[in-house]
């Protein structure tokens, strides 16, 4: 059955001709949301880790956590090379020297072929940039910048601390560096309705970047959310309803935009609700079965052709074979 949307296990495969695996990497890092340079609360939604798995308070190096996590990842996936992921907190927000430390470190272990790291798009500047241009003339690097909703209304709502201005100057910086740009989007803020999701997708699309994330908003204990929730001024969205909005955001977004997330994957003892969240395998075949039952696909709105027939790829991966113009390609 071919795909409907470019998948990231598609694209990485195009260029690596092999399974590659992302293994997060808690840095010990914080976050200007968190430590009083913008805020002390952080988002709404984010708990007290930050996403992160609190491996660095347990005392495990940067190289500790990634050799553990290929041994996990080599055994259930069968992957042989691997991309680090800065998850935790704000992956840029440290000096220039630390952030170089933690990046060569993870660039020094076996088989990790890339990059990729989670950040606010109002904590990067130009010598970060410059480094991780260096990095990717040699790997694969991609730069998450944490997006949610391209609505300021909302981003004031959640306490995200910065504008959508402050996102496409981030992107703009970014581009043409050889550096790969990820956007995370939330489905299901407070204040939005479908249009305003759906203003989301035609603004990233009109950006040029290359990939995004999709998360569900989920509620988890001892946030701000939660308490919105338990109160009554925040409901959750339904699985349905969650379905369809993936649905029109994908038939948005240019084919050749890598789908990198389609759920967000919440711990089950933090989550408060929706408690279909934590169903992510049946969540993601249940997506692929609402498209297919549309009979839609990633940039059919956009003008895109139905994926590809013959390789099973989406039309976005159909020229993404490894070339030897860039030499990370090969390793």
């Amino acid at each position: 059955m071919a795909l409907r949307y470019t998948d990231l296990n598609t694209y990485l495969r195009s260029i690596f001709g092999q399974r590659v695996h992302k293994l997060t990497v808690d840095a010990g890092f914080t976050c200007p949301n968190r430590d009083g340079t913008i805020s002390t609360g952080g988002c709404i939604y984010c708990n007290a880790a930050g996403s992160g798995t609190g491996a660095w308070k347990k005392g495990l190096s940067i190289t500790r956590q990634l050799e553990q996590n290929k041994l996990a990842v080599a055994r259930r996936f069968k992957a042989r090379k691997f991309i680090a992921y800065f998850q935790a907190f704000t992956n840029t927000y440290a000096p220039l020297e630390k952030l170089k430390a933690c990046w060569d470190e993870a660039l020094a272990v076996k088989d990790v072929v890339g990059l990729a790291i989670g950040t606010r798009p109002d904590c990067v500047n130009r010598p970060i940039l410059d480094l991780l241009e260096n990095y990717a003339r040699t790997h694969l690097v991609w730069m998450e910048y944490g997006l949610q909703s391209a609505h300021d209304r909302t981003l004031k709502l959640i306490n995200r601390g910065h504008d959508f201005a402050c996102f496409c100057k981030a992107v703009e910086a970014t581009k043409e560096r050889g550096i790969r740009i990820c956007a995370h989007v939330i489905l299901g803020l407070p204040g939005e309705d479908r249009s305003m999701m759906l203003e989301t997708a035609d603004a990233l699309a009109s950006l040029g970047i290359d990939g995004v994330k999709l998360h569900l908003l989920y509620v988890v204990r001892g946030t701000p959310l939660a308490r919105m929730y338990r109160r009554g001024l925040y409901k959750c969205l339904s699985r349905q309803r969650y379905l369809e909005l993936v649905c029109d955001f994908l038939e948005r977004l240019p084919p050749e935009m890598v789908i990198q997330r389609l759920t967000g994957d919440p711990h089950r003892r933090q989550l408060l609700a929706p408690q279909w969240a934590l169903e992510k395998q049946a969540n993601l075949e249940a997506i692929r079965q609402k498209l297919e039952e549309r009979n839609t696909w990633q940039g059919r709105l956009r003008g895109a052709a139905f994926p590809d027939q013959v390789t099973g790829r989406p039309a976005g991966c159909r020229n993404s074979s490894p070339s030897k113009s860039a030499p990370w390609k090969q390793l």
